[in-house]
């Protein structure tokens, strides 16, 4: 028997098609406007993160300073009246030494003098911190600076004219500390 030799029945396995090589696939060089969009965007999220990154820091900073400002205050109102507790301290030294002296001797008119001094001690000082004895007496009765506890009948004077004044009161600046505590003029009925 003779073979024939066919060319289409060989025993070779079928060849896939060749392609020829491709160059490595490659990002298309940008655009230019592609390129600014880009750099701008990070640009800008650089920016941002810059101006949050100050903003954190601006907002720390606020609340040290308040709590730094909470703490100052309330530190000076804790020892707010320590100047006026140093001047009244020689103050209360010389009603000591006049207690001392009364106690040791029995001269009453020795104590009347010492604790004259210390009167007039305790007004100086007062007035060095700026309060102030109010006026009353023979004034126009004032509510704002004046508490009535008594009217009185009186033919020299007109009414709410203050006659006498029961309690020294003070003021601080302009604020009234303690009002005085007066005796009020009304009209004779």
């Amino acid at each position: 028997m003779s073979k024939h030799h066919h060319p289409h029945h060989e025993s070779e396995s079928p060849r896939p098609e060749q392609t020829p090589p491709q160059p490595a696939a490659e990002t298309p060089p940008a655009k230019p406007e592609e390129a600014t969009a880009d750099d701008a965007a990070q640009k800008f999220q650089a920016e941002l993160a810059a101006a949050k990154d100050r903003e954190l820091r601006v907002h720390a900073e606020l609340e040290n300073y308040r709590k730094r400002a909470a703490r100052e205050l309330e530190e000076h109102i804790r020892y707010a009246e320590l100047s006026l507790l140093r001047d009244v301290l020689p103050v209360m030294d010389n009603v000591d030494r006049a207690i001392e002296a009364g106690e040791k001797n029995a001269d009453a008119s020795n104590l009347l003098e010492g604790f004259k001094m210390v009167s007039q001690q305790l007004r100086e000082l007062l007035a060095c911190h700026h309060c102030t004895r109010i006026e009353a007496t023979n004034a126009p009765f004032d509510p704002n600076v004046h508490h009535a506890v008594m009217q009185q009948p009186s033919e020299e004077h007109p009414a709410n004219t203050v006659l006498m004044v029961t309690q020294d009161g003070y003021q601080l600046h302009d604020r009234v500390v303690r009002p005085s505590q007066v005796i009020v003029s009304k009209q004779k009925s």
